[in-house]
């Protein structure tokens, strides 16, 4: 029971925060009102004013954003959305908050496993030479061909266990020369990771990847605080590599059926085209002894014919 409790006041305050941060990044100018002269010593809109936009009392809104409100109606929830100018994947994001909030909320996502179907892995090698890998929904890097590897520069010096993406974009020195647009990046990547700890925050493959990456990285802290919980993602990524130059790939990322949260990313250019070359050049340049080593040491466990 205690722990229900705990879980459901984690809930309360997890709308709360997400009301906060919206609130105090939306100016005046935003949603129409018109500012006096004066010092305002609130960023972004006050509480009032937020509750006047929406139609609810300063009163109620306060107690939403301390957590000692619970239910809001689907209305309430509507109105602070469209006040807010939130786009629909924060509109969404609002209303999942609150369902949990109000113990509504549908049962829990399954845990997620760290285990790639074998035919997922076959699957990464006739995409080569097209990089291509399988990462969790924490952004662990699961399973990869060659170029997959290879095209975060650095990331197979870490060990297996600790490839994550969100790690390498904020922790590998390389990270930031390897992408041109850096800073729009990380505000996706820690965008993703806040949608997700805002419906799942006790989850330990979120919690111990943001407690870290809080811990070490004070861009990771700071965009942390804003919550954001969408993020623009570009059809075409740019890449610095140091080993093949400069390469511009189109990038797809999609949810793996049947599996709880895992998502499949690929990477192409055009034939006959220097990214097409480059890219070949990725893929050859990997030592076999550096690509996937658990495909591998699954077939040496083949019993032989």
């Amino acid at each position: 029971m205690a722990s229900e409790r705990s879980t459901s006041r984690s809930a309360d305050m997890e709308l709360g925060r997400f009301l906060h941060a919206r609130r105090t990044q939306t100016s005046p100018e935003q949603v129409g009102l018109t500012v006096g002269t004066g010092l305002r010593r609130t960023p972004g809109l006050r509480r009032e004013e937020l509750a006047t936009l929406a139609g609810i009392s300063i009163d109620y809104y306060v107690r939403l954003e301390r957590g000692k409100e619970t239910r809001p109606s689907p209305s309430v929830l509507d109105a602070l959305a469209r006040a807010l100018r939130l786009d629909d994947a924060g509109h969404q994001h609002l209303r999942e908050l609150a369902a949990r909030a109000a113990r509504y909320a549908p049962e829990p996502a399954p845990p997620p496993s760290r285990t790639v179907r074998p035919h997922l892995k076959l699957t990464l090698e006739t995409m080569r030479p097209g990089p291509a890998y399988v990462i969790s929904r924490s952004m662990d890097l699961l399973a990869w061909n060659p170029g997959g590897l290879a095209l975060y520069a650095g990331l197979a010096d870490w060990p297996a266990t600790q490839r994550n993406l969100a790690r390498y974009l904020f922790l590998h020195p390389t990270a930031r020369t390897l992408f041109p647009d850096w800073d729009h990046q990380v505000r996706g990547c820690v965008a993703r990771l806040r949608a997700l700890a805002g419906t799942d925050p006790d989850a330990p493959d979120l919690t111990g990847l943001v407690g870290e990456l809080l811990l070490k990285s004070p861009e990771f802290a700071r965009l942390w605080e804003r919550y954001d919980v969408t993020g623009r993602k570009k059809i075409e990524k740019t890449f610095h590599h140091p080993e093949v130059g400069i390469l511009t790939l189109s990038g797809q990322s999609m949810h793996i059926e049947g599996t709880p949260g895992q998502r499949l990313g690929v990477y192409t250019a055009e034939p006959g085209t220097p990214d097409h070359d480059a890219m070949l050049l990725l893929d050859a340049s990997v030592p076999q002894s550096a690509g996937n080593v658990s495909t591998r040491a699954e077939q040496q466990r083949r019993p032989q014919s």
